[in-house]
């Protein structure tokens, strides 16, 4: 069975535009159970890709990919 699995390291992505963990939680803006998720390699929800997406100005076929591995 496939799965959705990351094209880019969002957390240090995030960093490299001004988002850091600290702020990101500070300002509320991802919590930190996402924040573990994508630390971990384990997939975030919609709401929370939206704000990604959002924050970084991308599409979320530039952060996430479908593998049938």
């Amino acid at each position: 069975m496939g799965k959705l699995i990351y094209k880019i390291d969002v957390l240090d992505t995030l960093k490299k535009e001004g988002y850091p963990q600290t702020r990101l939680r500070k300002e509320k803006l991802i919590g930190q159970d996402a924040i573990q998720k994508m630390r971990k390699g384990d997939m975030i929800g919609i709401n929370v890709l939206a704000t990604v997406c959002e924050l970084l100005n991308m599409q979320p076929g530039n952060i996430i990919e479908y593998s049938k591995e």
